[in-house]
């Protein structure tokens, strides 16, 4: 027993000597650890600073938290090697090797939505307020973040899209210009006076003060549809926002057709015409035959209608 005691004894002392020979070293290191995160917060304020005013306001926090979390990363690894002489980066990065091939295959779609997010507020396609089309959604950006992008629908409706697809993808911005065009088509009678029907509608928008004298409005002759002549109108907005084109339509194409039914142009709409024909008179021929697409017949063959309608007539005389 007194030995097992001492045995234990010698071992407390020689961990407790080891602790006093570490100490010094875990001392340095912990201060060098907090005037990294001391620097490390300094330089986040420094590129907020510097970068205000320059980039989009999200690309300023991303940057700052990114040269923070560096300089974080940089002075606990120098920490650990003034604590732990023995233990090097080049230990750490061997034991994390095969860890962190791991951990890049399972994060590789967060990675790729942050590098997407990081282009995305450095070449700017769009900001914070502008609208845009993506796939099929459409609406203005609330919030560029490094992971996503946060759209607002126009009946109000929050649409989450992951950086990396909007990178890659195509999409309109309906608000990267100070001006936009807009267009109607209208379709007036065969019988009408083209010209006439131009100058009506140019008249009409130029009344209405939303649209753009410059560039001017014009009126197109597009085709000869089945109801009649197809004109295409085209005018600019300022500014061009979803609300303004809707508003601004509404008057346009009111104004339009009050102008042109005031001066007694046709605006037709689509007409049919059904013909129904029995196949029973003399001239379409045997019954008994496919004919016209019609499938054979059999039993008695009616009799032409023409002529039923003379037996039934001359039946009510009696």
């Amino acid at each position: 027993m007194p030995s097992e005691i001492s045995i234990i004894y010698a071992r407390l002392h020689a961990l407790g000597n080891s602790a006093l020979h570490v100490l010094p070293n875990v001392g340095i290191a912990v201060a060098v650890f907090l005037l990294f995160l001391l620097a490390a917060s300094l330089t986040r304020r420094l590129v907020h600073h510097f970068n205000t005013g320059k980039y989009h306001k999200n690309l300023v926090i991303v940057l700052g938290r990114m040269s923070q979390w560096g300089l974080i990363l940089l002075g606990l690894l120098l920490s650990v090697t003034i604590a732990f002489p023995t233990f090097t980066i080049g230990n750490l990065v061997s034991a994390l090797g095969i860890t962190g091939i791991a951990i890049g295959f399972a994060f590789k779609d967060i990675f790729e939505n942050f590098l997407a997010g990081i282009l995305i507020l450095i070449t700017e396609p769009f900001e914070i307020g502008d609208q845009i089309v993506f796939g099929g959604f459409e609406g203005a950006i609330e919030e560029i973040e490094a992971r996503a992008t946060k759209m607002r629908t126009y009946d109000g409706r929050m649409v989450i899209i992951p950086n990396a697809d909007l990178y890659k993808g195509s999409f309109i911005v309906n608000t990267a210009f100070p001006t936009r065009r807009l267009q109607y088509d209208v379709v007036i009678g065969n019988g009408d006076d083209i010209q006439a029907a131009k100058r009506l509608m140019l008249d009409a928008l130029k009344e209405l003060p939303g649209v753009e004298k410059e560039p001017a409005p014009d009126v197109l002759l597009l085709d000869y549809a089945d109801n009649g002549v197809k004109l295409r109108i085209r005018w600019w907005i300022t500014p061009p926002r979803k609300a303004d084109a809707l508003a601004l339509q509404d008057q346009v194409l009111e104004a339009v057709k009050a102008a042109l039914t005031a001066h007694g142009v046709d605006l037709p709409y689509p007409t049919q015409q059904i013909l129904f024909h029995d196949q029973t008179e003399t001239a379409d021929g045997d019954r008994r035959k496919q004919r016209e697409g019609w499938p054979a017949g059999s039993g008695e063959v009616p009799g032409p209608a023409r002529e039923a309608d003379r037996a039934a007539a001359a039946s009510g005389e009696r």
